[in-house]
């Protein structure tokens, strides 16, 4: 009797302590790459809020702040675990196909976000089929969805509310989408702005995207949030600033709208002359310190200090800059550039905002003009940079970028050949050119690559890529799989999670992967 209580005990204990190592650190999982990340970084990461095990872990498209987290611990192979069908609908396209066509799962930017709530981990994703959905990332269970008027391309963001009036309240979702596809340019009112509840899935408020001289009211950028205030570049040529707090909106009719505190136009008179609507702005808005960046459709890369209230330096190019720019460890910003309106190559860009715009730029990557769907060359995603995953100041800084022409890039962005020079996009500037690294042809992609400490992630219209790499920075394809993508991926302990034009969001990984392992690991 008294060898079966006291193997009774031991089993008691041998549990307790299993459960111990695999929770002795609160969220590990963050903790293990936000280690790495350098300081520049770290004073824009004040993002992630928690709350009895709820973290905010892929806030924004790109991650957070400075646009350059992409999760924490990337797979080594790409094997397929689950895949939920996010269907497809009928979708608008201004100046291109006014009575809509379809299209199917997730399209440009498309990438997921991603938050703990009470020890759960979900994806928020977007459709074509015009619905926001919450799903489970263990399993791919969809656990609510709420539709939009017309398609969502664009990524979300996730804003913390500590003080909330109720549950719905906690978690907010500011996602847009496309104009609506059975509203029209001048419609008096088109609601391509949402903040959702991240709980419930239910509409907290909307904002009216005004008729402006743009042609289009859509909204494909992800909200920049610091603090309790939101910043985002909408496609009618505006960038606004609005209180994200639905205890702050006012009921109008039977919606709400939040409070807006503040708007500017990113476009001139001269630039409606030159480019008639086409002042669209995509991009999302970047952090550095007190200034935010954002690259507009009317050409200008343009800083907003928040502070004062107002543009303080802008940088003209003349393309459509689609991309949203990358913050370097070095307070630079990475720009892409579309072969569009401009005399020379696109290619992407890197500029030192802390010197007169005149002084600049620090070099110029072009890249090959070839005309593709309705793009003549050039780079319509983002760079990715490996800066929060560098564990040895010795390793290189390294940024990633897929392009029209069908290559994928990866270069030294510190690093530039003092004795080439290359043509700028005005066909006209000599630049100097950085270190280029590893090139591969992956076909056209308008998609962003991810990069990390070791591995290297892009996706396009020919598949997904998954790259290894090496301290010589000897880059080798591990795994690859043929599916046709516009969205941008994101990774969490050791899964990719990226939606495809089927009509699909898969997660690809490491069937067999245990996530004890990491913690114990962490621990350690």
């Amino acid at each position: 009797m008294n060898n079966r209580i006291l193997n009774l005990f031991y089993l008691f204990l041998i549990i307790i302590l299993f459960n111990f190592q695999c929770n002795i650190k609160k969220n590990p999982e963050i903790n293990s790459t936000q280690n790495l990340q350098n300081d520049s970084s770290n004073q824009h990461n004040n993002y992630i809020k928690e709350n009895n095990n709820d973290d905010i872990l892929i806030q924004s498209f790109l991650g957070n702040a400075t646009r350059n987290y992409y999760g924490n611990i990337p797979p080594s192979k790409i094997d397929l675990i689950w895949k939920c069908y996010i269907g497809g609908g009928k979708s608008k396209m201004p100046k291109k196909n006014e009575s809509g066509v379809f299209h199917y799962g997730a399209g440009w930017t498309g990438q997921p976000i991603l938050l703990k709530d009470k020890g759960k981990l979900y994806i928020l994703q977007g459709s074509y089929d015009h619905n926001l959905r919450k799903i489970d990332a263990e399993t791919g269970e969809v656990i609510w969805k709420y539709k939009f008027d017309d398609a969502i391309k664009g990524t979300g963001s996730i804003w913390y509310n500590s003080k909330p009036r109720d549950e719905k309240e906690r978690i907010v979702i500011i996602q847009g989408s496309r104009q609506g596809v059975n509203l029209f340019i001048h419609s008096k009112f088109i609601y391509s702005l949402r903040g959702i509840s991240a709980i419930s899935g239910e509409e907290l408020y909307r904002i009216n995207v005004e008729n402006t001289p743009s042609y289009s009211r859509d909204v494909d950028a992800s909200a920049l949030i610091v603090n309790d205030t939101a910043y985002i570049g909408l496609e009618n040529g505006i960038f606004l600033v609005f209180n994200p707090d639905p205890q702050y909106a006012r009921k109008v009719d039977n919606h709400y709208e939040p409070e807006i505190i503040h708007t500017i136009k990113l476009y001139t008179n001269k630039d409606i002359l030159i480019r008639g609507g086409h002042i669209i702005t995509e991009g999302s808005p970047s952090l550095i310190g007190r200034d935010i960046y954002i690259a507009a459709g009317s050409g200008y890369v343009y800083k907003y200090n928040i502070d004062e209230k107002n543009i303080n330096w802008e940088y003209y190019i003349g393309s459509d800059l689609d991309g949203t720019c990358t913050v370097t460890s070095d307070s630079c910003i990475l720009v892409s550039i579309e072969k569009q309106f401009i005399q020379g190559n696109g290619g992407m860009l890197k500029l030192n905002p802390n010197k007169n715009p005149t002084e600049c730029v620090e070099w110029f990557f072009p890249t090959n003009n070839k005309t593709f769907i309705s793009w003549m060359g050039g780079v319509i995603g983002s760079a990715a940079v490996n800066d929060n995953y560098l564990s040895n100041k010795d390793r290189r800084n390294l940024a990633a970028f897929s392009a029209i022409d069908g290559n994928l890039y990866v270069i030294d962005y510190k690093k530039v050949d003092s004795t080439k020079l290359v043509k700028g996009f005005d066909n006209k500037t000599n630049f100097y050119k950085p270190e280029l690294i590893f090139k591969y042809s992956i076909g056209p992609s308008i998609s962003t690559p991810i990069i990390f400490a070791d591995k290297l992630i892009a996706c396009g219209y020919g598949g997904i890529y998954l790259f290894d790499y090496n301290d010589k920075l000897e880059f080798t394809l591990i795994d690859k799989k043929n599916l046709c993508f516009e969205a941008t991926p994101i990774v969490w302990n050791k899964k990719v999670f990226v939606a495809a034009k089927d009509g699909y969001l898969y997660c690809f990984g490491e069937k067999n992967f245990d996530i004890c392992l990491i913690k114990q690991t962490n621990v350690n």
